[in-house]
């Protein structure tokens, strides 16, 4: 740490000594000056200490070398060096280097030198891009992975990496494993998910918020963070009144005999009707929540069995899906509720407005109602208890709420209303709504049903497997597979391709649901990955190497590069953790789809062009196994598996 600030002051101190070295270059200043000299001196003096420390800095870094190597963060430190070192005058360089989008221009592009020489012209020094590519290029360190850099055009940096290099990275990850790069800490990370109502059933808005906070769960989890799943169901407030009043009247004897309540949505409908309709029930049922509220036992025994009767109805979409989700809803919250409310009196932050308590929070133009004029409490209330909860108690360092794209501005509101009290700093904590679009039908309108009601959740799933059995049996699967074959290929397919869908689009839009669509075995689908995998990992069996034949080879064999398409796979293969990074930066998870449907294509160019088996035409015989080609197929399966893991999908080995 001591290093690390002595570098920060050296570094301080060549900026300021190269600032005024400019200043006395200036032509108004002709006669020649020994304070010039003695400047320079000292600089290259504190640049060769600075060179010392660093380097020893690297010595330091635990190498982790069972890792995944990101090479676009590796290249970014690399030429980030070399850039302080070009124009030490800059205080904050740009630092811009991405994939090459054209092989034969390289595989790294740097495109820092334009937007340097305009930070240049700024401070009046006026330098070429291209002159400012050339000093970057000078200034780079000795490293392992670049191999040549060109400067093309008005000052774009093009970089070669080291065939050797990636050929290393290559059995590294075949020898352990697709390995999450090195974590600097483990933070704690709260998901806020799926989060369903009590008496109501899970809908097709509730699939992309399940399914969308599943992935990015299993995201953190992979990359070694400490994850908690939360499941913020809606399971406190006055439906309940009805609900139980309906209870005691319908089942009399709850108390002792367990209700055969099958269809919790009709019987939420049936209460409903009363509560509009009968004035005595209505008032009975105001009655029941103030001794729900006041936690009479009998009260709390007839919610429980209403709440019972709900989990099982979505655990059955959980179990379909292979969701694993701590519950914890409204409920949960009651008693820190009134807690938060008395801190926001106490601080002054709260106004009264027609009988209610509101909070604005700077910069947002609505309030929060922390407290109705009856004195009951709120979403928004509950939503600041449960932040309050999981910042003090759970001790989050990040807190994701997946929900749709319509809380946005709720959420935008309770951060800040939290920001304004001090309960977090977001330079600190990041604390974010991750929203998404709605589902759509073919005909681009909400997805409801022929009869216009919400499409229920486990219709739809039963649908789809349905839809997958039909598609294996089109396909003659049923032919090849055993009957418990089939049905894990079933399964596989239908919630894998449903997941596929959803996670495949932007989340930010809506999205078009469409069985025919996503079951398609052609371009960026689920059916099309997943038979592409199966195809990969029936390579090695068909050749007869079994693995341990492939686990040998991959500590002995050097992976060979030569051939174009090979290149373009293992450079492809090893931008995994990049794109990893990419989403946990912005929680974007079609990146990640978007790269295994780019890697299948690329293996699909590559198996075209280099033979991995070479049989005999007339008689099928295996004559010729290029081994480190088949290596490349085991790296590009253990990718994709690793990619499928983090959607949630469950390929199988046969289909």
């Amino acid at each position: 740490m001591n290093q690390l600030i002595i570098e920060g002051i050296i570094e301080r101190e060549i900026r300021s000594l190269s600032a005024e070295i400019e200043s006395l270059k200036n032509p108004q200043n002709l006669s020649p000056s020994p304070r010039l000299d003695e400047l320079r001196e000292e600089n290259t003096r504190l640049k060769y200490r600075l060179n010392i420390l660093k380097r020893s800095l690297q010595e330091e870094k635990p190498h982790c070398s069972k890792s995944m190597m990101n090479i676009n963060q590796q290249l970014q430190e690399i030429f980030g060096e070399a850039i302080r070192a070009s124009c030490p005058e800059l205080d904050n360089p740009p630092l811009a280097v991405t994939p090459n989008q054209q092989a034969k221009f390289g595989d790294y592009q740097c495109n820092s030198a334009m937007a340097m020489a305009q930070m240049l012209k700024a401070k009046g020094i006026k330098v070429s891009p291209r002159e400012i590519a050339e000093r970057i290029v000078q200034n780079l360190p000795d490293n392992e992975l670049v191999q040549k850099t060109e400067i093309a055009g008005p000052g774009f940096i093009n970089i070669h990496l080291k065939r050797t290099f990636v050929s290393k990275l290559l059995s590294n990850l075949l020898v352990n494993g697709v390995q999450p790069p090195p974590l600097a800490s483990r933070k704690k990370v709260v998901v806020d998910f799926s989060s369903p109502n009590i008496a109501k059933e899970m809908h097709v808005g509730h699939l992309r918020s399940t399914i969308i906070g599943d992935s990015m769960c299993r995201l953190f989890e992979f990359l070694g963070y400490d994850v908690l799943r939360l499941n913020h169901v809606g399971d406190w407030g006055t439906q309940f009144g009805m609900l139980i009043a309906h209870l005691q009247d319908k089942f009399p004897n709850y108390l002792t005999v367990s209700p055969p309540i099958s269809d919790l949505q009709a019987f939420y409908k049936e209460s409903k009707k009363r509560f509009d309709e009968e004035e005595d029930f209505k008032k009975r049922a105001y009655q029941c929540v103030v001794r729900l509220q006041s936690k009479e036992p009998d009260f709390i025994k007839g919610w429980n069995l209403i709440c019972d009767v709900s989990r099982r109805e979505f655990q059955k979409v959980y179990d379909c899906l292979d969701i694993q989700i701590i519950e914890r809803g409204e409920s949960y919250y009651q008693d820190l509720m009134t807690r938060v409310v008395k801190e926001f009196e106490a601080k002054g932050l709260m106004e009264l407005d027609e009988g209610r308590k509101i909070v604005f929070a700077p910069g947002q133009s609505i309030p929060l109602t922390i407290v109705k004029s009856d004195g009951g409490y709120t979403y928004d209330t509950s939503d600041l208890a449960a932040l309050h909860q999981r910042l003090f108690v759970e001790k989050a360092d990040v807190i994701i709420y997946v929900t749709d794209s319509g809380q946005a501005t709720h959420f935008q509101v309770v951060f800040a209303a939290a920001q304004m009290i001090g309960w977090y700093n977001p330079q600190v904590t990041r604390v974010e709504h991750a929203g998404f679009g709605v589902v759509l039908g073919e005909d681009k309108k909400k997805f409801k049903t022929r009869s216009g009601d919400t499409v229920r959740l486990m219709d739809l799933l039963e649908e789809g497997l349905k839809r997958s059995m039909d598609k294996l049996k089109e396909k003659e699967r049923d032919k090849v597979l055993t009957p418990e074959e089939l049905i894990k290929a079933q399964r596989s397919v239908a919630f894998g391709c449903i997941k596929y869908a959803d996670l495949s689009h932007n989340r930010i839009n809506d999205y078009v649901f469409s069985f025919d669509k996503m079951l398609d075995d052609r371009g960026n689908t689920a059916a099309y990955l997943l038979y592409a995998f199966t195809r990969i990992r029936s390579i090695a069996r068909l050749a007869n190497i079994d693995e341990a034949a492939l686990r040998k080879a991959a500590e002995t064999t050097e992976v060979l590069l030569d051939h174009e398409k090979e290149w373009k796979l293992g450079k492809c293969i090893l931008r995994f953790p990049e794109i990893l990074q990419k989403i946990l930066d912005d929680l974007l998870l079609h990146t990640l789809c978007d790269y295994l449907y780019e890697l299948a294509t690329t293996f699909t160019e590559f198996y075209d062009s280099c033979y991995c088996v070479e049989k005999d035409r007339k008689t099928g015989e295996v004559i010729k196994v290029n081994m480190w080609r088949m290596l490349l197929c085991d790296a590009t399966a253990a990718i994709m598996a690793k990619g499928f893991e983090i959607l949630g999908i469950n390929p199988v080995h046969r289909m």
